[in-house]
């Protein structure tokens, strides 16, 4: 099997991963990054460009205030943002003193974010100013929380800019009571002089939130190292010009986004423009201007801007390289070949299997030798296996089975849920309760999730944790999600509910779904409904979701 995993290997590509600036955390990337190119644009937000000097320095004051805040090696403080430089200040000047960057979705909801900061034991939160009315109304349910602080997002955007700003970047600056203002903290503060030494691949740098198999959130925890190796394996695998500029539109707070936006840059040295949503209108004129190399998409981006109105007029030939991922829409080869039609030869094509466990980004795929409907092959020091569902042993080329994998990246677990740790992580090797094949190239196949997760929009939807908040509601004795097929989404959540019996008759479905829509992030909600008399289950109660998604359900309808 090693030998098959090997065989398309690039030749151009050396086997032996070796790092741009050594082996160290990505945090003195952006310190080495400050020595050698101090001028050198780092990041460009909507115009407003961050040299690598002037990233560093306030890196060093945000990470002075957090210690005089009594923050220490290990302790966890959440972003809860959009895309944003201040993101990125944030992120690296937590891990400068040793703490864990906890990544919190802006679409979350106050039920969600009270979960979620208490399941990490958060000890401060970092928030968008359009945000903090969410956390203010958890902070009294949330013991942990010691401090926060708001950002005004137009704080970090030029007197002028020739790109559609989105709404919330043009909010006027508000004070907030009990909250530390981000551009105050750094005006404050020197930079801090220590340095925390870091045990790359033991100590923890980073919590995102995952079911793993089964459950509700949980957070795996990576070490530092993580962020290394998958950053350089993924630099370096697909031949990514150092020299390159790139633009990042995926959430930073969700594992993709992050590699590609809060990682690269700093690892490569390279420009990145950051936008904080996706406008193809904004997409197209930045590639324009800035003459961006680099992008990371889903296909229906890509979709999106090829049906703009006047597209062909527009001059996108600087795009050299275009990893997406399929959502809703498969990154096929005829809409590749539409792609590199309309950019003057860019290569687009899948981006890469991975999951938040392993710090994503598991396989790559050789340009030379591109599979469509495959996510590409294993990366630098990547075991990948297909086993049996049922006896764990390696299945043949072709034949489907669990994908399980390890890596230097693989997480040390999830925290406080040693059952969890124990279910997913065997051995050092990620059962992912993912459906895979590999062919006789070794090009890995995802066939779909063992697990009852629901890809929806690119975000990962954990059925419990649907549940556990739809079951907030008055009405509800009991409820079921599962995901269904939607050709924008990729999945929408249905949700199967059981009604109190003094509820029954008395609230529709759309009006269900009107008050998820106000408890939910809008990736999360149900988009559909259905009451049923009773939910079918075993004998001891637990309810077989895949019962649901049989048409035996219906017998069960009211």
């Amino acid at each position: 099997m090693k030998d098959l995993l090997q065989k398309s290997w690039p030749k151009e590509v050396d086997k032996t991963l070796t790092y741009r600036l050594g082996e160290r955390p990505l945090h003195e990337y952006v310190m080495q990054n400050a020595i050698d190119t101090p001028q050198k644009k780092a990041y460009s937000f909507y115009g407003r460009d961050v040299s690598w000097q002037e990233l560093n320095e306030s890196i060093g004051r945000f990470a002075q205030f957090l210690a005089s805040k009594g923050v220490e090696k290990g302790d966890r403080i959440a972003l809860f943002m959009q895309n944003c430089p201040q993101y990125i200040i944030a992120h690296y000047g937590i891990q400068r003193l040793g703490g864990i960057v906890v990544p919190l979705n802006p679409m979350y909801k106050e039920s969600e974010l009270e979960y979620l900061i208490n399941e990490a034991s958060v000890k401060a939160v970092v928030a968008g100013e359009e945000l903090q009315a969410l956390i203010g109304a958890v902070r009294p349910k949330t013991a942990s929380v010691e401090f926060v602080v708001t950002t005004n997002y137009a704080d970090y955007l030029p007197e002028n800019t020739t790109l559609p700003i989105p709404d919330e970047l043009s909010l006027k600056k508000q004070h907030t009571e009990h909250t530390f203002d981000f551009i105050q903290v750094l005006h404050d503060h020197e930079p801090y002089a220590n340095q925390v030494k870091i045990d790359l691949w033991n100590d923890i740098g980073l919590m995102v939130f995952t079911s793993g198999t089964t459950g509700r959130p949980k957070a795996a925890m990576l070490p530092y190292g993580s962020a290394l190796f998958k950053t350089a394996a993924t630099i370096h695998a697909n031949q990514f010009d150092l020299e390159g500029r790139y633009l990042t539109v995926a959430p930073l707070c969700h594992i993709a986004g992050m590699v590609m936006g809060v990682n690269i840059p700093v690892y490569s040295g390279a420009e990145c423009n950051i936008l904080t949503r996706f406008d193809p209108t904004a997409i197209v004129e930045a590639i324009e201007k800035y003459q961006i190399t680099n992008w990371y998409s889903i296909a229906p981006m890509n979709v999106a801007i090829l049906n703009l109105p006047g597209i062909e007029n527009r001059d996108l030939s600087s795009l050299k390289r275009n990893s997406s991922t399929s959502f809703g829409i498969p990154v096929t080869e005829q809409l590749a070949n539409q792609w590199k039609e309309l950019t003057k030869g860019c290569i687009m094509h899948e981006a890469s299997y991975g999951l938040s466990e392993t710090h994503t980004c598991d396989t790559f795929m050789p340009l030379n030798r591109i599979k469509w409907g495959s996510c590409g092959i294993p990366t630098f020091n990547t075991e990948l296996k297909i086993v049996d569902f049922e006896t764990g042993k390696p299945v043949g080329p072709g034949e489907k089975g669990e994908i399980v994998l390890k890596n230097p990246g693989v997480f040390k677990g999830y925290l406080d849920r040693p059952d969890a740790t124990a279910e997913t992580l065997r051995d050092g090797w990620v059962h992912t309760g993912d459906i895979g094949s590999l062919d006789e190239d070794g090009y890995l196949y995802f066939h779909g999730r063992i697990k009852e997760m629901i890809k929806s929009s690119g975000y990962s939807v954990f059925p419990e944790d649907v549940e556990a908040l739809l079951n907030e509601h008055p009405g509800i004795q009991q409820s079921a999600v599962i995901g269904v097929p939607d050709p924008i989404r990729g999945e929408s959540v249905k949700a199967f509910i059981v009604l109190k019996p003094e509820y029954a008759g008395k609230i529709s479905e759309n009006e269900m779904i009107r008050w998820a829509n106000e408890k939910m992030a809008a990736y999360k909600y149900p988009r559909f409904v259905e009451f049923l008399d009773a939910l079918p289950a075993t004998s001891s109660g637990k309810v077989l979701r895949r019962l649901l998604k049989e048409p035996q359900a219906k017998d069960v309808k009211k």
